[in-house]
């Protein structure tokens, strides 16, 4: 994978502030990728866990939870819920996506 890739999505997903999220497609395309949703979704998935990156912030682009019904799944809920993100089953409704 492209290290300038990698760094513009990284740089991407650091801004995406509390309480609002944004979707792999809308990273990709701000990283000048804009075919490249799921390599986002790779990158997030290989996070070291101790990663400062806010990588909970990044969905789907329908507003749901990729891994909904895993540990990690749950994890991510949990976070989003912790920033007041509404989370109704395994979605998040479209107003808390961050508008860029």
């Amino acid at each position: 994978m492209d290290p300038s890739f990698r760094d513009a999505v990284y740089q991407i997903v650091a801004a995406i502030p509390p309480g609002a999220v944004s979707s792999y497609g809308a990273v990709a395309r701000q990283a000048g990728f804009p075919r490249h949703a799921r390599f986002v979704g790779r990158l997030m998935s290989q996070l070291p866990k101790d990663t400062r990156l806010p990588w909970h912030r990044v969905l789907r682009g329908d507003g749901r939870i990729a891994l909904a019904g895993t540990p990690a799944g749950e994890q991510q809920i949990q976070r989003l819920l912790d920033e007041n993100v509404t989370v109704l089953g395994d979605r998040v409704p479209r107003q808390h996506f961050q508008q860029w």
